[in-house]
């Protein structure tokens, strides 16, 4: 019953900076409404086109630089593995004091401890949740009672509207499903024959590892728009249905970097709506013995940027290529590069000078950190220019460990890939 004005004191939107963490179809309409309220909108999304985000008025960024010069962040991404409190004492450390958060999404994508802190230091100022870790919160949580904290029950499509919307919604899925339409929600796949799939399988696997470990290759700012596939073959094109393929290649590409599910049912369509343009090629393998359905896939990105340049082929593109052998996909080649490793577990990959010692060098940090080491290919384009060293690890390397194989004087760049 108080009029305590001088108490709720605001600070304007005009000319401050949001960035928008995760521009889909949420995301995007946020910024529109941003810009319209004369905010200055960067966003991150390793997914999203920069021509959309440009056409909005809003600028793709890399997490570090959204989260550094944002006044205002605002999250829209899906819980996956990779974004699971990852805004955690680290990414606050790196945000202005003052910075006001507003999380829509998922819960877990906040270290909600970790949030507490940043309000009791400062360096957060407010922030409003309508989603936790757990949902309902405890009535005793910290977090919720913090004055500094405005929260709502999850609450994001609680209108009259919404509702109605879902409903109608569901009602034309189930009938464009009966006409034979794509289905954009469906979780069953179409049966295929199991003699079809017992000799495809190690294929819709090497399809799959390839699309992750190519997406994963992208730089965080760039989208990802025309992707090719060429598969190496000495069947038949009318023998070679590639469909499955093609979904897996979809299904590596989307799913590391999304919460959508793909499958052979709805992958043409989820590519459809992430503006995801897909190509393929058959290109003839001639060896009339040949008893396998493929002898390579290839995938290729085109018009992005990497994060490892040694990927990058003489076209400009990301090209990884891969094949089965005795029943198990491998890598093959990686940007200019050739190499031979099996595609299970996880990788890194180093691009190099080549000169004597560097695998024992890897080796030997990975030994002193207790990471176990399957397998190594180094590939090169010639004696005593640059090579490429893949690796294959049991376990994921710590921070450090892979600071100190970024150290050796003759490593030049270096990443980590999850397959």
């Amino acid at each position: 019953g108080k009029w305590q004005r001088a108490k709720y004191v605001g600070v304007s939107l005009v000319g401050k900076t949001l960035a928008i963490m995760g521009f889909g179809k949420v995301g995007s309409e946020v910024a529109r409404r941003a810009k319209g309220l004369g905010m200055h909108v960067i966003a991150h999304d390793p997914y999203a086109p920069a021509d959309k985000a440009r056409a909005i008025g809003a600028e793709l960024v890399s997490f570090e630089e959204a989260i550094a010069k944002a006044d205002f962040i605002s999250l829209h991404m899906p819980l996956t593995p990779a974004t699971s409190k990852v805004f955690n004492d680290e990414s606050f450390g790196k945000m202005k004091t003052g910075v006001r958060i507003i999380n829509v999404a998922r819960g877990g994508v906040i270290d909600e401890d970790a949030l507490v802190r940043a309000l009791d230091s400062g360096k957060v100022a407010q922030a409003a949740l309508d989603v936790f870790t757990v949902e309902p919160p405890a009535k005793d949580s910290k977090l919720v009672l913090h004055e500094n904290v405005t929260v709502t029950p999850h609450l994001g499509a609680s209108t009259v509207e919404a509702q109605e919307g879902v409903a109608i919604e569901i009602a034309e899925a189930v009938g464009g499903a009966l006409r034979g339409e794509l289905a954009a929600t469906a979780v069953n796949a179409p049966m295929v024959p199991a003699e079809v799939l017992s000799v495809l399988a190690p294929y819709v696997s090497l399809a799959e590892k390839l699309g992750r470990l190519a997406v994963q290759l992208v730089a965080g700012e760039s989208g990802i728009k025309g992707v090719k596939v060429v598969y190496t073959s000495a069947r038949d094109p009318d023998d070679l249905d590639t469909r499955l393929l093609r979904a897996m290649v979809t299904k590596g590409i989307v799913e590391p970097v999304s919460s959508t599910f793909v499958n052979l049912v709805n992958a043409d369509y989820t590519a459809k709506q992430r503006g995801l343009r897909i190509a393929e090629e058959r290109v003839s393998h001639d060896n009339a013995a040949a008893e396998a359905p493929l002898e390579s896939i290839q995938v290729r990105l085109s018009h992005v940027q990497s994060k490892f340049a040694g990927a990058i082929s003489d076209g400009g593109d990301i090209v990884v290529v891969g094949r089965v052998k005795y029943g198990v996909p491998h890598l093959t080649v990686v940007g200019p590069y050739e190499v031979d490793v099996s595609l299970e577990g996880n990788l890194i990959l180093c691009r190099q000078i080549d000169q004597p010692g560097m695998i024992g060098k890897v080796g030997n940090i990975l030994g002193q950190r207790n990471v176990n080491v399957s397998f190594m290919s180094v590939g090169r384009t010639s004696r005593g220019k640059q090579a490429i060293m893949a690796i294959g690890v049991d376990e994921e390397p710590d921070k450090k460990t892979l600071e100190k194989i970024g150290a050796i004087p003759a490593v030049e760049e270096f990443v980590f890939l999850e397959l």
